[in-house]
């Protein structure tokens, strides 16, 4: 009987040869990564032009709405300032994960003020939200530490 050794031959970039380095995980990868930042960019549209601006251009819905709530056109404001920004960094790389933290949050927010004072009446929507936002931060988790270090360095300037 021949004998027979478990070796292998190795290629340039150390990989044994006859092992697939799984061609379609890199190309899954890349179309998850497509995804991810289409999300990203349909989210930021969304709480910039729908849900922000017309808080910001003071549209009579928006402020009826606050007016309800008693928080007025300072209220209003604010939280359509907070939605823009939020948008805006979702598509910046180092504040991704923080922007859909935050717009999470907000969502929270939105979700309890539906319940309270509006009836529930659009209260999955902020529910909704959460979900993609939520995957965002999660992916985009590794970015958090290069932002923590800026604020340090930051901090020590200031």
């Amino acid at each position: 009987m021949p004998e027979t050794t478990a070796t292998a031959t190795v290629t340039a970039d150390r990989t044994p040869a006859g092992v697939v380095i799984a061609e379609s995980a890199t190309a899954r990868g890349r179309r998850a990564r497509i995804a991810l930042r289409t999300l990203q960019v349909l989210l930021a549209l969304f709480y910039a032009i729908p849900s922000a601006l017309p808080k910001l251009i003071g549209h009579p819905s928006a402020v009826e709405s606050f007016e309800r709530l008693g928080w007025g056109s300072a209220g209003m404001y604010t939280i359509g300032a907070l939605e823009l920004a939020g948008a805006i960094a979702l598509l910046i790389p180092v504040l991704q994960s923080v922007a859909a933290m935050a717009l999470s949050a907000l969502m929270v927010g939105a979700f309890v003020v539906q319940m309270a004072v509006f009836d529930g009446q659009y209260a999955a929507t902020p529910l909704i939200l959460i979900v993609p936002l939520v995957l965002i931060a999660w992916a985009r988790r590794r970015h958090n530490a290069e932002v923590f270090r800026l604020m340090r360095l930051l901090l020590r300037r200031g």
